[in-house]
C-alpha cells in the first residue's frame, strides 16, 4: 500500500514537473541573415544577400522573360532587405526615404555579444504631435515549408534530400527551421517554428537608446492569423531582454480543458515571424529613432508528442506531403510576384544625370 502511494505521488509530480516544462526556441536569431554571397558592385568587400534563406521567385515571372532577367530575381532575408513600412499618416516621401535597416556590427571589445550582427533599423517618425508607428518586416513571408537546398556562391538553389543517419531531428526540419542542438535542446530556426501549441513566454533582445518608443513583436501561425505581443518600452541604455509572458497560460494540466486531436493525417501547427512594431506616442519627441535587435525567442508547449509510431502513415498515404506542397506553390507565388514587380521597376528606374554641356 505505502508503495502504491509513493508511486502516486511520485505520478502526480511528474505530471506537474511536465506541465510547467516548456519548449525553447530561437525564432530568429539576426546574426544568422548577414550577407555573404553575391558581391556588391558598388561597394567592395560588401555582400548584397545571404546563402541560408536565399529564395528564388522567376518561376512566379512567366514565361516572357529572358534567363538572364530570371537570374537576378532572387532575394534573401538578407538584413538590409527587411522593409520599413510607416503609419499612412506618415508615408512623406522624406520620412520613407530615411526609413530603413541596415547591418550593424557590435565592437570585438563589447561587454555582450562581441562580434556579432544585429538587425539595426532607422525610423523617421514625424516631428507633428500625433501617434505613429513603424512595422519593420521581412522583405517576403517566411516559407513554413520549404526544403533544405544546397546554395552556391552565385545564389542558385540546389534541393537535397537529407539522410537520416544518427540525427533523424535535424533530417526532419525544413530550411527555414534552422538546426537542433542535442546538446542544449534549443532550436535555433530562420524564422519558423513547428509543433507549437500554446506559447508561454516570449522574449526579445534589444538595444535601447533612451527612445520612449514601445516595441511589439508579430507572430503569424499556421492559420494565417498575427498575433502582436506588447514586449515594453526602449527608455533605458544598453542590452536587455524584454518578456512578453501568456496571461492566459494554464500551468496545472488539472485546470486545463483537455482535448484529444487526430493524429494523422493532421498537419503539425507553426508559429513564423512577421516582424516588429515600433509605436511613438504624440506626447513623445519625433524626428530620426534607431533601435536594435539581436534575436527573437518563445517558450511553447508541443502541439502534438511524437511518440515512435510502428506504421509510417506518410509512406502509405502521402497526405501530408501533398498538403504541404501545395501550400509551398501557394507561398511562392505570394512573395514571388511582388518581388517580380520590384526587380521590374528596379530595371525601369533612371540612374543617370543630365548630360554635362559641352565646352567650347
Amino acid at each position: 500500500m505505502r508503495r502504491q502511494i509513493i508511486a502516486g505521488m511520485l505520478a502526480l509530480f511528474l505530471v506537474g514537473a511536465a506541465a510547467v516544462s516548456a519548449d525553447e526556441a530561437v525564432i530568429m536569431n539576426f546574426n544568422l541573415l548577414k550577407a555573404d554571397i553575391i558581391a556588391d558592385p558598388l561597394n567592395k568587400d560588401k555582400f548584397l544577400e545571404n546563402r541560408a534563406t536565399m529564395m528564388d521567385y522567376s518561376g512566379a515571372a512567366g514565361a516572357s522573360y529572358t534567363e538572364d532577367q530570371k537570374k537576378q530575381m532572387r532575394g534573401s532575408l538578407a538584413i538590409k532587405n527587411w522593409e520599413v513600412v510607416l503609419a499612412s499618416s506618415s508615408q512623406t516621401g522624406y520620412n520613407q526615404a530615411l526609413s530603413m535597416t541596415n547591418e550593424a556590427t557590435i565592437s570585438q571589445n563589447a561587454k555582450q555579444f562581441p562580434g556579432e550582427t544585429v538587425l539595426g533599423v532607422r525610423v523617421r517618425f514625424p516631428t507633428e504631435p500625433y501617434n505613429s508607428w513603424a512595422r519593420v518586416q521581412p522583405p517576403f513571408e517566411i516559407p513554413a515549408f520549404e526544403p533544405k537546398a544546397d546554395i552556391d556562391d552565385q545564389g542558385t538553389i540546389t534541393p537535397k534530400n537529407d539522410a537520416q543517419g544518427s540525427d533523424p531531428i535535424n533530417a526532419r526540419l525544413t530550411r527555414f527551421e534552422g538546426s537542433y542542438d542535442t546538446n542544449t535542446k534549443i532550436t535555433t530556426a530562420l524564422g519558423v517554428v513547428k509543433n507549437v501549441g500554446t506559447i508561454k513566454s516570449l522574449a526579445v533582445t534589444v538595444k535601447g537608446l533612451n527612445f520612449p518608443h514601445g516595441l511589439s513583436v508579430i507572430l503569424k501561425d499556421a492559420d494565417g492569423n498575427e498575433r502582436t505581443m506588447f514586449m515594453g518600452y526602449l527608455n533605458f541604455d544598453g542590452w536587455k531582454e524584454l518578456r512578453w509572458d501568456n496571461p492566459q497560460y494554464v500551468t496545472d494540466v488539472r485546470n486545463r480543458e483537455l482535448r484529444i486531436y487526430p493524429l494523422y493525417p493532421k498537419t503539425t501547427p507553426f508559429v513564423k515571424l512577421a516582424g516588429f512594431v515600433f509605436t511613438r506616442d504624440a506626447a513623445n519627441e519625433g524626428g530620426d529613432f534607431v533601435a536594435y535587435i539581436r534575436d527573437v525567442k518563445i517558450l511553447y508547449d508541443k502541439a502534438v508528442l511524437e511518440p515512435v509510431r510502428d506504421i509510417d502513415d506518410e509512406a502509405i498515404w502521402g497526405i501530408v506531403g501533398k498538403k504541404e506542397a501545395e501550400r509551398k506553390t501557394i507561398e511562392s507565388k505570394r512573395f514571388g510576384s511582388p518581388q517580380v514587380l520590384r526587380y521590374i521597376e528596379r530595371q525601369k528606374q533612371e540612374t543617370g544625370d543630365f548630360t554635362a554641356p559641352a565646352t567650347k
